[in-house]
């Protein structure tokens, strides 16, 4: 019995859960009242009120006897507990004092930019992890907290992630990265989030340790825009490798389709029509020259294996160079 009695008038904090930060001991019979030590264990710390009032923060680890200690702030404690019945009048949180590392965060919503090479409007999405540590539990406990029994990462995550979006979407607005930009300027744009997230942090009462970004998508806007920008690069180089300019391409590629629709006549008559308009579009450009034939049919190939003509554009082409020779 005397064992039993003894171990209900200590007052600790049993199995802190995962990112808890804070946690209200709550009187389970008589312990408050008749407590005669309270266990701080390496990384935490306690928070006494009394009758609404903050009365004493202590941080200092290990086994504290209240009946024995002459410390001011365990006899504070004692005093206000001895001298009532009422549980309601006092009150014991519990706060974790050691760091808090890679707690996960992600935009809720996309952070939007304009994209300062192309122009269009960017809609850019991240996540990653960052690490704190609490440096005022007062003013947290008076300001943000309110007397919960309890309080957790993850509420703290909301506030933080509210404030955090629009000065990033500032600094990537006057940062002029394009799309194409953003991955290989991770590391510079994550130190640039932590610079500009350490005073909301700070205003909540802790330090920030850490702040990474692990990855980055855009919306499906964004994808598309980048797609049709993509696709244009791709003809541009082709048209580059073939030795024709962009327009004459794009003729090509025009005459492609519709010979696919039209049937195999109107390949052929496309084909010819587009080798007409080129050779009199070339007669205007520059005088005439002797054909390359070897030259000619090598990018006439190259046209073909990119499908950019038919196969019956590619023999009759090639008829025609071959006639030439």
């Amino acid at each position: 019995m005397n064992l039993k009695n003894q171990m209900r008038s200590v007052i600790q904090w049993e199995n802190p859960r995962d990112f808890q930060l804070f946690y209200k001991f709550t009187d389970r019979g008589d312990e408050l009242k008749n407590a005669s030590k309270i266990i701080l264990q390496p990384g935490q710390g306690c928070i006494f009120t009394y009758e609404g009032k903050v009365e004493g923060v202590f941080e200092e680890e290990g086994i504290h006897d209240l009946k024995t200690s002459n410390k001011p702030f365990w006899t504070t404690i004692k005093k206000f507990m001895n001298a009532f019945e009422s549980e309601h009048k006092t009150g014991i949180w519990f706060y974790r004092r050691s760091d808090m590392l890679n707690i996960r965060w992600g935009t809720r919503i996309p952070i939007t930019y304009n994209d300062p090479v192309y122009g269009f409007p960017v809609n850019l999405r991240g996540f990653g992890n960052y690490s704190i540590r609490i440096t005022e539990p007062k003013s947290f406990f008076v300001n943000v907290l309110s007397g919960k029994l309890d309080y957790f990462v993850d509420e703290l995550q909301e506030i933080f992630l509210s404030r955090i979006t629009q000065p990033i979407s500032n600094y990537l607005a006057n940062a002029k990265f394009s799309f194409a930009e953003i991955d290989s300027n991770i590391e510079l744009i994550a130190k640039e989030a932590q610079l500009k997230s350490v005073q909301i942090f700070e205003d909540l009462g802790f330090k920030l340790l850490d702040f990474r970004i692990e990855g980055t998508s855009f919306d499906k806007e964004t994808n598309q825009r980048i797609g049709e920008i993509s696709n244009v690069q791709a003809d541009v180089k082709a048209a580059n490798i073939a030795g024709v300019d962009f327009a004459e391409l794009q003729k090509l590629k025009a005459m492609r389709d519709a010979a696919k629709n039209e049937g195999a006549a109107g390949a052929t008559m496309g084909m010819f029509a587009g080798m007409n308009m080129g050779n009199t579009m070339g007669q205007q450009q520059k005088p005439p020259e002797k054909i390359d034939v070897r030259s000619k049919l090598k990018e006439l190939k190259e046209l073909f294996e990119d499908d950019l003509i038919s196969e019956e554009e590619f023999q009759a082409k090639k008829q025609q160079l071959l006639d030439q020779m």
